[in-house]
């Protein structure tokens, strides 16, 4: 299968191809991912190179997560795939980081290159009929609240229609100042202007995916 092809890495610093020792730091340094031992969200990150992912690959993959993820107590809620760039992202509900990656170990041997904890935002419905897109907004390490993204989320909202945008949801990493946003748009150009007007944030990065539940 295309998806087991190889493993590369873009230019784009949230793109960055993680090493042996962020994955073992994220096996081991699991106390702060595990607050009053509830679960939380979470959003890998695989990156296999570009032309290397089909998503019919990673449809098989998650198969193979849904049939372990019980024994690690992970539940996988749905992942987008850009076959254009050979990312994966993952959306899951963990008690740490450690248990996704013994999940990824043991499923299919394909560990993530980052592992993102993180809180979700307002949630909208799908309409359908048109591109879905992930939106990445990089602000650097701890110089983005979640209450000031939602602020800003409202400010989209009031925004959206006039470029026929739907954003869906979105999640916030506070320690790593990463925003993740999930819209329905007719091209990328339409949620980048959406941006621009609402709040004047514009994003890292914008992905065409395809969504997998």
């Amino acid at each position: 299968m295309m998806l087991f092809a190889g493993l590369g890495a873009v230019a784009n610093p949230l793109h960055a191809q993680g090493t042996n020792s962020e994955l073992t730091a994220a096996n081991t340094h699991t106390k702060a991912d595990k607050p009053h031992g509830k679960k939380q969200l979470f959003i890998d990150v695989h990156y296999l190179g570009a032309g290397k992912v089909s998503y019919e690959a990673v449809a098989q993959a998650h198969a193979k997560d849904l049939a372990t993820e019980g024994k690690y107590r992970v539940e996988f809620i749905k992942y987008w795939v850009d076959t254009a760039r050979g990312a994966v992202y993952c959306l899951s509900s963990a008690f740490d980081t450690a248990s996704i990656v013994k999940t990824h170990a043991a499923a299919h041997g394909l560990l993530p290159a980052h592992i993102y904890p993180v809180t979700a935002g307002e949630h909208a419905a799908a309409h359908g009929g048109k591109n879905l897109y992930l939106d990445f907004h990089e602000f650097g390490p701890g110089n983005v609240k979640a209450a000031d993204v939602a602020g800003a989320h409202q400010k989209d909202l009031a925004v959206q229609k006039k470029y026929g945008v739907n954003l869906i949801n979105y999640w916030v990493d506070e320690k790593a100042g990463v925003v993740m946003c999930l819209a329905e748009a007719p091209d990328a150009d339409a949620l980048i202007k959406t941006h621009k007007e609402a709040h004047g944030l514009i994003p890292t990065s914008v992905e065409e995916v395809k969504q997998g539940n």
